[in-house]
């Protein structure tokens, strides 16, 4: 099933680009609670990983994809990379928001670092944030050419991956 998708915008403070990225996700504020929470990651994200100097944040080693082709046979990339999310935050009728950050587990160099927000709100799951292209001022000319499809697509992958989690059954 196809999903819409948001505008992305792709400016941002030096040397960094912004990501908008919103996938419907019509559940309960309780089931996305409880998905975006500690408890429930390990469903989207897998299981922790010792980290030092992160905070109140959980780190996940996790494959990020982006599906380069969604026609038979799928072509998909996948990247290992370190996810660090934040608690889960928001009263009973503000958005349930949830730091999150991400960098290659290796080659770091030559990926993208993410640093945002992920939000869940009236049926609705956004990524929200910058990311710094590989590069320096070469990586974002190619950013604003190309690279920034490959920004999206990863990040449209992982909010569809949670999104089908929070309408899984729970049970």
């Amino acid at each position: 099933m196809a999903r819409k998708v948001r505008p992305y915008v792709a400016e941002g403070t030096a040397g960094t680009a912004r990501l908008r990225a919103h996938v419907p996700a019509r559940v309960s504020r309780r089931r996305a609670r409880s998905v975006l929470g500690a408890a429930g990651r390990a469903a989207w994200l897998g299981e922790t990983v010792e980290a030092e100097g992160i905070g109140d944040r959980q780190r996940h080693l996790v494959d990020l994809e982006l599906h380069v082709s969604e026609a038979t046979p799928r072509i998909t990339f996948r990247k290992a990379a370190y996810v660090d999310v934040g608690p889960a935050r928001g009263r009973s009728t503000q958005p349930i928001e949830v730091g999150i950050s991400w960098r290659a587990a290796g080659m770091a160099p030559l990926f993208p670092v993410f640093s945002g927000t992920l939000t869940w709100a009236d049926g609705e799951l956004g990524l929200d944030g910058y990311y710094a292209p590989p590069g320096g001022e070469v990586g974002i000319i190619a950013d604003r050419l190309l690279l920034n499809v490959a920004a999206r697509g990863t990040a449209r992958v992982l909010l569809e991956r949670i999104a089908e989690v929070m309408r899984a059954d729970p049970a």
